[in-house]
């Protein structure tokens, strides 16, 4: 079974857009991009192991995302994109964290 990877981002495309960049790694990416759909994701299934969120998101709604994702999945670990690399550094971000975190 592939591990399961939720990638919340500001655009409603973001996994279809990264899963295509990212296709040669055996995960299963599932996407967000707001307070309602992170809830529903993680509600909806457990097997998410890991989640990666992008930097295009306000400050204010990444923290509230952060909490929200603590409050209902304690177990998973959480990590934020920095705003340097821009959108275009996202996909290697992701690759490097879940590689590291989920595959090694």
């Amino acid at each position: 079974m592939k591990p399961v990877v939720l990638l919340i981002g500001k655009l409603p495309g973001i996994v279809g857009h990264l899963a295509d960049q990212l296709e040669d790694l055996p995960i299963r990416w599932l996407g967000a991009h707001d307070h309602g759909e992170v809830v529903h994701q993680l509600e909806k299934e457990p097997g998410i192991a890991l989640v990666i969120m992008g930097a295009s998101l306000d400050d204010n709604i990444r923290g509230d995302l952060v909490g929200v994702v603590a409050a209902i999945r304690p177990d998973v670990s959480i990590h934020l994109k920095d705003r340097s690399s821009g959108p275009e550094g996202m996909a290697e971000f992701v690759r490097r964290v879940a590689t590291a975190m989920l595959l090694n």
